[in-house]
């Protein structure tokens, strides 16, 4: 078998023969940056998109004195701020709020955005259209106008009803802009279902319902989770609205920008860091169950 060399025969050399061609170092480089240009791209992209969180990681281990901006090298890096995460005041019991209002947020923006998916592409009624237009309204309008314009309601309005400011305020106004996300979200895949399937289970004498329940449902299914994990996300870390709209209440994103002003405890850190552990390992479990469900060649 013949070796490989760098060289370029496809080229003559000065003198007209056939003796190979040598490229320069200067060309082979350019041609190497050319082949892994995307490659290179890919890794400075998500390089950036991981330096807050590598920031985050990082300081969480700081010995901080009166702020967690700067590293402090005496002591530094510390455990104790992972063994005790609770341990600034507020920190946790803001995070519980949180939690809570997204997984409310999440469940009634779902089911509600499921249905009005199912309508918008099963059903033909007078609106359709612009109910596909109007869908994206509150997801183009900024955050800021969407703000002020819920506490004009709520406080000019629901108020009349002794609806006050704070925990169901926040869930309301979350519920509402994350509602939007998931009628894109499943409506995208359930456009996407190839109708035979269905068309193929009534053929078999299953009703309406069984059709649902044991066809179009299981087959929509990732694209619900995908949904109610985008919601959960949006609802978790959102600011703007709910500084808005929380009155005297607390939440994880609201006490982190609070405490700004007076040094972000390394408690915070510690559990922005944790949050973003467990939904990689969400993404990547889901991913690999799909992976071991797919049928093998």
């Amino acid at each position: 078998m013949a070796s490989t060399t760098s060289t370029d025969t496809r080229g003559t050399g000065p003198g007209g023969g056939s003796e190979p061609f040598r490229l320069s170092s200067g060309k082979r480089a350019r041609i190497w940056i050319a082949d892994h240009f995307a490659m290179m791209s890919a890794i400075a992209v998500l390089l950036y998109l991981f330096l807050p969180v590598a920031y985050t990681f990082i300081f969480s281990f700081n010995n901080y004195r009166k702020s967690n901006i700067t590293w402090n090298p005496e002591g530094s890096p510390t455990l104790k701020h992972w063994q005790d995460p609770c341990g600034a005041p507020g920190v946790c019991e803001s995070l519980v709020t949180s939690i809570q209002i997204a997984a409310g947020a999440t469940l009634v923006a779902t089911i509600l955005g499921t249905l009005m998916a199912f309508a918008l592409v099963r059903y033909r009624f007078r609106g359709r259209t612009a109910g596909n237009v109007l869908v994206f309204v509150p997801m183009a309008t900024p955050e800021i106008v969407l703000g002020a314009s819920l506490l004009t309601i709520f406080v000019q309005g629901f108020s009349q009803v002794g609806l006050k400011l704070g925990f169901w305020t926040i869930m309301i106004a979350h519920i509402m802009f994350c509602i939007s996300f998931v009628v894109v979200t499943v409506r995208a895949r359930l456009q996407s279902l190839d109708p035979r399937l269905e068309e193929a289970a009534q053929d078999l004498y299953a009703g309406p319902s069984s059709t649902l329940w044991k066809v179009t449902l299981p087959l929509l299914l990732p694209g619900i989770i995908g949904a109610a994990m985008l919601s959960f996300s949006l609802s978790f870390d959102d600011f703007i609205i709910t500084n808005f709209v929380s009155g005297s209440e607390n939440t994880f994103p609201k006490f982190v920008y609070v405490s700004y002003r007076r040094g972000i405890p390394a408690q915070a850190n510690v559990i922005g860091f944790a949050m973003f552990v467990i939904a990689v390992a969400l993404v990547v479990g889901g991913q690999l169950l799909t992976s071991l469900r797919r049928p093998k060649d």
